[in-house]
């Protein structure tokens, strides 16, 4: 059974680093310490097997009316196991979270499973604006002092 966390002592920041930079389509190169002082900003929930992390997911909140729900992820050989369900649902079930007006997500393929959850595509799509940067950290990591 998945045992679940909100104390960020037991993120294995390690390998959510790994698999967020190395494995994801959304944080592709994201470097350590940025993730970790996103992470730090955020309200996090990692989930574990016989004592290994194997999922992970945090809400980025201002913890009374809004929550973006990011960085979804179980790792390869523990998925199909409804782990991915269960650490969303443990997210937001955290005290923390409770009474937000709205919770906001992207992603590329699991509607599915956030319909689950209550999740449903945006009623207005036109009201909603967006800046993003794909490529942020990779020319960041370029311009960083460290390559200079």
């Amino acid at each position: 059974m998945l045992r679940t966390s909100a104390e960020f002592e037991d993120i294995d920041l390690a390998l959510v680093h790994g698999f967020l930079s190395g494995e994801s389509y959304w944080a592709t190169d994201i470097p350590r310490d940025t993730l970790e002082r996103a992470l730090r900003h955020s309200v996090c929930c990692s989930g574990h097997l016989d004592g290994r992390q194997v999922a992970f997911a945090r809400a980025v909140t201002d913890k009374a009316t809004f929550a973006y729900l990011a960085d979804v992820f179980v790792l390869p050989q523990h998925r199909g196991k409804g782990y991915g369900r269960a650490i969303v649902a443990a997210l937001m079930a955290d005290p923390r979270l409770q009474g937000l007006r709205r919770w906001h997500l992207v992603t590329k393929d699991m509607q599915p499973l956030y319909a689950q959850l209550g999740f449903v595509p945006l009623s207005e799509p036109e009201r909603h604006m967006q800046k993003h940067d794909p490529d942020v950290y990779r020319r960041d990591a370029h311009h960083s002092p460290a390559h200079e």
